[in-house]
């Protein structure tokens, strides 16, 4: 499999593997000057590349750095960001800042983690009822924990 990656701007910085046993790649800032987060703002924050995937079978999920997420409070707004394998425009990473001091971004900061991921797309079918099962409708927490 290969994954094609297109610099929009020059300074842009393509995703790297930090180690070998990485499950993913490194996404960076595209920035020409620091850009500041402030306590419960949501910025988009650009890395200046897109991406195409050589398979359809595939999505590119971008998650949260842990230590960003864990030392200050900056995490994606979204969860998971999910780039289909059809979409070629500029991958943007939406950071939201839930700590208490305002975060600076620096250009070329690696700001969130992309990670190739296999998709099944069963065939849906409508039913009347579903099979039982031991669990049955059961929500948060009906295991006991």
């Amino acid at each position: 499999m290969k994954l094609q990656i297109m610099r929009l701007r020059p300074e842009a910085i393509l995703p790297e593997q930090q180690t070998p046993g990485s499950a993913g790649y490194d996404l960076s800032a595209c920035l020409t000057e620091d850009l500041v987060i402030e306590p419960g703002d949501c910025v988009p924050v650009s890395t200046g590349i897109a991406l195409c995937p050589d398979r359809q079978d595939v999505v590119l999920l971008v998650y949260a750095r842990s230590g960003l997420a864990t030392k200050h409070g900056v995490s994606m707004a979204n969860g998971v960001g999910v780039i289909d394998s059809d979409y070629r425009g500029e991958v943007l990473v939406p950071l939201v800042n839930r700590g208490r001091e305002p975060f600076r971004i620096t250009p070329g900061m690696r700001i969130a983690q992309l990670v190739v991921t296999p998709v099944l797309l069963p065939r849906t079918e409508e039913v009347q009822q579903l099979p039982d099962s031991a669990r049955g409708a059961g929500g948060f927490g009906s295991t006991g924990a």
